[in-house]
């Protein structure tokens, strides 16, 4: 006699931890078949992981090598923290995060919450980076072992495994929340804002550990490296420490406080995992918007692209515009931008140099920056800012087929992403070369600045359109605009290594020019500096036009995600 129909025939299977990963290393294993120059790119980035890891092991465990633990504790809290923070900011600005796994595959599928966070985790924890991190940590076993024995090499091994889950934690949790923000369109403003606020404070945070570093005695920062040992940030590498110089009792209570912050951190990226399952955050009710005048074709047009001819480069140009402004991923890429605009000069320009009150005056830097000096932080600038294009195509995916069956031609198509680009990139280098020269003292720096910054500018562009048609790779299908696929991360550090050194090399003439113009610099800058970087510009677009007519069909196999 049958059985009913509600009774399974047989008993499903419980899912686990084990199966994410186990269903990582799949994916990765597929992406890399028939990818040898992606295999080749893995296993160079792996070299280099474990290289770097190895110096800081023995960074790490030198105190206990050469006997000295003064200096042990201050160390592990300030080594540990700039790892956790590293963890935290580092994929918000340049590496992203990986993300085979993508949160949005498992929507449909009736797993609980709790069993998704925790083999997404642990799927998370298998790649480079995570090994290196506990190669390099593990040196504080050393120091440990030397001074309190087997029992302070214990503590350490706990908490240095306890540390490498807090930055694993932190990475996912704010990455997510963040992407969230971004998909929001009613907060993305203030992400910018806050995004800009951080900037502006990095700045004089350098300022002030520079002249600590060259003015305060290293004993005196014993006192901070307690406190960082009693923050999340710190206490999962001292906790061993403590116990070799005899705070036993501290040891549990820090472990307690790095458990407590894994756990609240795996909270928090749950929460936002929700949103990048259903692939948007929630804006409330819509609003109606001002009434829309003109034709149907002029609606198309942004505001800052109002001005363009109504034909082909006219249309290109207004769809690579909403899409920088609206694209998630494209639009951290536009933030990044501004942060590393405000970052560098500042650094550059005053890293060596304290600060002096008068009465008078004010605040002003002890030392007085040259033009030249000016005018290489200003290509620093321009060449991070044009470094965005290295993978210009990546962005689009598969739909880049529509620009492939229209047939449009390589070079109107990449003049139109270039002017796209630079209707948000030129009003944001006017800014930096306005503020810096007012930091300055000098507004009447502010011209040659500007066209130090375009020449770079320019010069990028040229560069990175070759580089965007001749090296591009695909991105992940997924609204996290910080998600990477396995492998990729290598890729975009060696072309972005690779843009900036050419972008420097075809810059040089503008050094070269400040150099020898002296003083005629100050008002030959801006128009020299346009002139070059328009025509660099214009020239690039031009070469690598020919190029991509050629390339069309690789290139859209290239940037197409591999399912």
């Amino acid at each position: 006699m049958a059985g009913p129909v509600t009774t399974p025939a047989r008993q499903a299977r419980s899912v686990s931890a084990r199966h994410f990963v186990r269903l990582k290393l799949r994916v990765m294993g597929n992406n890399f078949r028939g990818q040898g120059w992606r295999v080749a790119l893995f296993l160079v980035g792996s070299l280099i992981g474990l290289w770097f890891a190895a110096g800081a092991f023995f960074g790490l465990a030198s105190p206990g090598l050469v006997g000295d633990d003064r200096y042990a504790l201050m160390i592990a809290a300030f080594a540990g923290g700039l790892t956790v923070l590293g963890w935290l900011l580092l994929p918000l600005v340049f590496f992203g995060v990986d993300e085979t796994l993508d949160p949005a595959r498992f929507a449909l599928l009736p797993l609980s919450r709790r069993t998704l966070v925790t083999g997404l985790f642990a799927a998370a924890l298998v790649s480079v980076p995570t090994v290196a991190v506990l190669l390099a940590l593990s040196g504080l076993v050393v120091t440990a072992a030397v001074f309190g024995g087997w029992s302070a090499a214990l503590v350490t091994v706990v908490g240095v495994v306890c540390g490498l889950l807090l930055c694993v934690a932190g990475a996912r949790a704010v990455t997510s929340a963040f992407a969230s923000m971004l998909r929001s369109r009613r907060v993305r403003d203030l992400a910018a804002v806050l995004l800009a606020v951080v900037a502006a404070l990095i700045g004089p945070l350098q300022i002030a550990g520079v002249a600590a570093i060259q003015d305060t005695n290293w004993d005196r920062l014993s006192g901070v490296a307690t406190v960082i040992g009693w923050t999340p940030f710190g206490a999962p590498w001292t906790a061993g420490i403590d116990v070799a110089q005899g705070r036993v009792w501290a040891a549990p209570v820090k472990l307690l406080i790095t458990v407590v912050t894994i756990v609240a951190l795996l909270a928090w990226w749950s929460r936002s995992l929700e949103s990048a399952m259903v692939g948007a955050a929630t804006a409330g009710p819509a609003k109606a918007g001002p009434r829309l005048t003109g034709g149907v074709v002029a609606q198309l047009f942004p505001r800052a692209a109002g001005w363009l001819r109504r034909d082909r480069f006219g249309a290109l140009v207004a769809r690579e515009a909403r899409y920088w402004w609206r694209d998630a991923r494209r639009r951290a890429n536009l933030i990044t931008i501004a942060v590393v605009g405000l970052f560098v000069p500042v650094m550059v320009n005053f890293g060596g140099q304290g600060f002096s009150f008068d009465s008078e005056q004010g605040f002003s830097a002890a030392g007085s920056s040259s033009p030249i000096l000016v005018s290489v932080s200003m290509l620093f600038v321009g060449l991070l800012a044009a470094v965005t294009l290295a993978n210009q195509f990546g962005f689009d995916g598969s739909a880049y087929a529509a620009n492939v069956v229209a047939g449009v031609p390589g070079r109107l198509e990449l003049r139109a992403r270039l002017t796209a680009f630079s209707l948000y990139v030129l009003p944001m280098l006017a800014v930096v070369a306005v503020v810096v020269a007012l930091v300055l003292g000098e507004p009447t720096w502010i011209g040659f600045m500007a066209g130090a910054l375009v020449a770079t500018y320019g010069a990028g562009l040229a560069v990175n359109s070759f580089v965007s048609v001749l090296g591009a790779y695909a991105l992940p299908e997924t609204s996290n605009p910080f998600a990477m696929n396995s492998g990729a991360g290598v890729v975009k550090g060696m072309l972005t290594l690779l843009a900036m050194v050419a972008t420097a090399a075809l810059a040089t003439p503008m050094v070269l020019a400040a150099a020898l113009l002296g003083d005629a610099w100050l008002w030959l800058g801006l128009p020299l500096g346009v002139a070059y970087g328009v025509g660099a510009a214009l020239l690039g677009a031009y070469l690598a036009g020919d190029v991509l007519d050629r390339r069309q069909p690789e290139l859209l196999a290239l940037v197409t995600p591999r399912r």
